[in-house]
């Protein structure tokens, strides 16, 4: 039967805004606390409620909570007063009601913000006490702190080499007023506070400004110098000036002696300067005076920026508060730069990049690369263009106008105001990168078919598209601008964050391009250009998981049409037999392949070099075909391709989460995914708006209910939380009928189970279906030839080239491991006899490779009252075996 909905605090976790009727009542509420309507509540919770400044309402929700939290508690790990201040966190956040700030209630329970974040999500011990809203809120305050300690860290080690010490230590209050001053800039500026490359730039500009306008004795000898040497900055539009206040004067050479020191480029925070910071000083009066900006005056608007915003507080990082102290392996990281005498191009850095220098450093490699790279096709492609039977030359140029236009605004809008011109900085660069990889992907397919002609190609406009998108995304993650919403795991739907970031897959909806699509060009694009980082690399293949996982599967996707045209047609035309899972995956697919798409599956072109067939001769015939003319070509194999992809992505994963649970029952891991494979190929509707992930921990359920293992949902999604690259969302918020959601039990009970009944039943008779083959899985295309290696059959030893003899194996793998290096002395015997029995340790299997990180309690983990958690509302008179595993396991 269905599990049961719980009614204790928890259900505060469902996405259940609070009605009309509750906050209008909130706003009838008189600010101040009644204490005589909380006499059963206990007495420091309602002082600490008062101190907070709480309604009545949020102080009756947050103590309804607090029960239901302590109810389902083994034990209180922490002080009760600490517990009721995430408590109430949690419930203001929900109610969105303005009692408190962040940094206040940090005053009143004493822990800093990493604690206090930490605190809040162990409070999530039923799985479903955080709400979407309250995770999201989490997640924004702690990237904005670690961006704003990573600034201030920066600011104070800059500041260093820029105020001299003076006696009556006015360079303290000169350094505290241009600190205030840029947290007020960086809140009125930017909506994007966690920006960090446009932050520090705004950074870089405050410091100009308070430089310029300071006394010399307290400015170190570099910064005197170019102190006294103004000179105004080119205007444009002067026609229009006496319409608007003058623009501040900068001073050149001390902007550019700014960035030189950190290796920031000047062109881009000239922009910010002229752009968001000029507009924020117009807005506080202060283009045009000499002096410094009133320090109450500062002090009094960044109040109410702050007091307006809820978190942090700023200025307490100049003061060194402990509720903003960061944590001690971030104050012992020293930045250093790459070492130029290892030859090693991917030589590890010990110790690691601070953000900011990585950030930095990344920018400056891309803008290097591009800067060979015009704004307009170069003579080879402008030659491909022109030998193409329908030149695209126009096209594209009048594409990349349209796309820039929307881009710039989008990017405005999700930035900041002031920041259209940025976007158009971002655009440029990727228009480069965007001409620079076709161009070598053009001549790639030359190289392999040995034509010239790419009208088909060239004439498509979603190949294009594809292209430029993926420069983008490219540019946007090397400025730390992309990431990904959720983690990039979210199960979609009314949990998705609003349009104020970049992170993907906002590129695609600023162009309005199918994920399906997107997906074509990333391994081409990666191959094309030798020059990303590993970073930018592994950011385009959690993408392209991504798409794989969920956002190929939105309703709109074009693949739900491809798979309804292949499954209506004969099965061996079907996008994946079971049988060509124990194939090895080519990674020979261009994307002139994939998005031409001229063979059936199985079928691939061959290198230029080896006999002419049927398929070759059809790639040239589809690259070469005139624009509007549809050839008469056998069916896609892009489809096919994705699937396989797909199918291995999905075993991955599978195989990791069978390791945490079943190492007991290892005879279950190919059954269960002969049923998520079937699910996969046969049932893929059951992915329309859903995850992966979703159809995974369902499969793994079920087969365990069949078998009769002992496996419930909460084991799944706990051992499910500890895996890499994986959201709560995925397991809270699943989508069961349209426009409704709820947790993964209710959806393998009321869908997953309906619609596979059958089937599952199938695997308890005695004849089974047939076991499908497990997938191979290839080493990654996106992988470094000269990554290190895992030896089979072992969890612990790794192999790696050694490029440079001076290259100290401490500095190539860590402290903790061992490393082998051939050809080089070894010493004594007895380190061979350790490797040996680290490799036969029979305890290596999991406690290594399979961290759990700190071992979770044996908690009483409900979705439902009682502990009916199962779907078929069974109930388990202790502790599972598997949860007693599960803790050994991350012992």
């Amino acid at each position: 039967m269905p599990p049961k909905k719980r009614s204790s605090g928890s259900t505060q976790g469902k996405e259940q805004k609070p009605g009309a009727e509750s906050a209008s009542s909130d706003k009838k509420e008189s600010p101040g606390l009644s204490v005589k309507k909380h006499r059963d509540k206990d007495a420091e919770f309602v002082t600490l409620c008062k101190s907070l400044h709480v309604t009545d309402s949020v102080c009756d929700r947050a103590w309804t909570l607090w029960k239901g939290v302590q109810e389902s508690m083994d034990e209180v790990p922490d002080s009760q007063k600490k517990l009721w201040g995430a408590c109430l966190f949690v419930t203001v956040t929900d109610m969105d009601v303005a009692c408190f700030t962040l940094t206040q209630v940090l005053k009143e329970v004493s822990l800093n913000v990493k604690q206090f974040l930490a605190l809040v999500r162990k409070l999530d011990v039923n799985l479903d006490t955080i709400s979407t809203k309250v995770n999201s809120a989490l997640t924004r305050v702690e990237k904005k702190y670690d961006v704003t300690l990573a600034l201030y860290q920066r600011f104070e080690k800059t500041c260093k080499k820029i105020f001299a010490l003076v006696s009556d230590g006015r360079e303290r209050e000169t350094m505290r007023s241009c600190w205030t001053m840029f947290l007020l800039a960086k809140g009125r500026t930017l909506q994007m506070e966690d920006d960090l490359v446009i932050s520090f730039q705004l950074l870089l500009c405050t410091l100009e400004l308070f430089i310029k306008r300071c006394p010399s004795e307290l400015l170190q000898p570099l910064y005197s110098k170019v102190q006294s040497t103004p000179t105004r900055t080119s205007r444009r539009n002067q026609s229009k000036a006496k319409s608007r206040p003058p623009e501040p004067e900068i001073n050149v050479q001390l902007l550019e002696t700014l960035c030189k020191e950190n290796e920031c480029s000047t062109e881009e925070v000239k922009n910010v300067y002229q752009t968001s910071f000029s507009a924020f000083l117009d807005l506080l009066d202060l283009s045009r005076v000499p002096e410094f900006p009133p320090v109450n005056d500062l002090n009094q608007q960044y109040e109410e920026h702050y007091l307006k915003s809820r978190d942090i507080d700023g200025r307490l990082f100049f003061d060194g508060d402990e509720t903003v102290l960061a944590p001690k392996i971030e104050i012992t990281q020293v930045e250093r730069t790459p070492k130029k005498n290892l030859l090693d191009d991917d030589a590890v850095l010990i110790p690691p990049q601070t953000p900011v220098r990585a950030a930095m450093t990344s920018i400056q490699q891309l803008r290097g690369d591009l800067t060979s790279s015009g704004d307009q096709p170069s003579t080879n492609l402008a030659t491909y263009f022109k030998n193409c039977t329908v030149d695209p030359t126009q096209d594209v140029l009048k594409r990349l106008e349209t796309l820039g236009q929307a881009f710039s605004q989008r990017f405005g809008q999700a930035v900041g105001p002031g920041c259209v011109i940025l976007g158009k900085q971002r655009y440029t660069l990727g228009v480069r990168l965007y001409y620079k990889v076709m161009e070598a992907m053009l001549k790639s397919e030359e190289k392999r078919l040995s034509v010239q002609n790419f009208s088909k190609l060239l004439n498509d406009s979603t190949f294009h598209t594809s292209l430029l998108a993926c420069a983008l995304e490219v540019v946007m993650a090397t400025y730390g601008e992309s990431s990904f919403k959720s983690g990039g795991y979210n199960s979609g739907g009314a949990g998705d964050l609003a349009e104020t970031d970049l992170c993907f897959p906002w590129i695609l909806d600023v162009f309005n391009l199918a994920a399906f699509d997107f997906y074509k060009v990333i391994e081409s694009f990666i191959k094309a250009d030798p020059t990303l980082t590993k970073d930018v690399i592994k950011h385009l293949e959690t993408c392209e998981n991504l798409i794989m996982e969920r956002i190929s599967w939105r309703t709109d996707s074009p693949l739900f049409e491809l798979l309804k045209q292949e499954h209506g047609g004969s099965v061996t035309e079907q996008v994946e037999t079971p049988a060509c899972l124990g194939q090895p995956l080519q990674h020979n697919h261009t994307a002139a392949d994939l998005y031409l798409s001229p063979m059936r599956p199985g079928l691939r072109v061959l290198p230029p070099d080896s006999p002419a067939t049927p398929s070759s001769q059809a790639s040239c015939q589809a690259l070469s075909q005139p624009a509007g003319q549809t050839p008469h070509l056998p069916k896609s194999n892009s489809l096919s391709l994705f699937y396989k992809k797909l199918y291995r992505l999905a075993y991955t994963r599978l195989k990791i989460l069978c390791s945490y649970l079943l190492s007991p029952h290892p005879e279950l891991e190919p059954i269960i995914w002969t049923l998520f494979q079937h699910t996969l190929q046969h049932e893929y509707e059951l992915m329309r708006d859903r995850h992966l992930d979703q159809l995974m921990m369902s499969a793994m359920y079920a087969i365990c209910k069949v078998k009769s293992v002992d496996l419930r949902f909460k084991t799944i999604v706990t051992a499910y939380k500890n895996m890499p690259n994986t959201n709560q969302e995925t397991f809270k918020h699943v989508l069961i009928t349209e426009g409704q959601y709820d947790s993964i039990i209710v959806f393998y009970n009321q869908v997953f189970m309906q619609k596979l009944k059958t089937n599952i039943l199938q695997y308890a008779s005695l004849r089974p279906p047939t076991l499908s083959p497990i997938p191979q899985i290839p080493r990654s295309p996106y992988k470094f030839p000269n990554s290190p290696l895992r030896v089979p059959g072992s969890n612990n030893v790794y192999i790696s080239p050694l490029k440079s003899p001076r290259m100290s194996p401490g500095i190539m793998t860590p402290r903790s491991r061992m490393l082998v290096s051939i050809g080089e002395s070894f010493g004594l015997s007895n380190r061979f006899q350790k490797i040996n029995q680290m490799v036969n340790s029979s305890d290596r299997s999991f406690k290594r490779t399979l961290d759990l990180g700190s071992a979770p309690k044996q908690k009483r983990l409900r979705f439902d009252v009682d502990g009916q958690d199962e779907a078929d509302g069974s109930k388990s008179d202790g502790d599972s075996a598997l949860i007693q595993k599960l803790a050994e396991m991350s012992k």
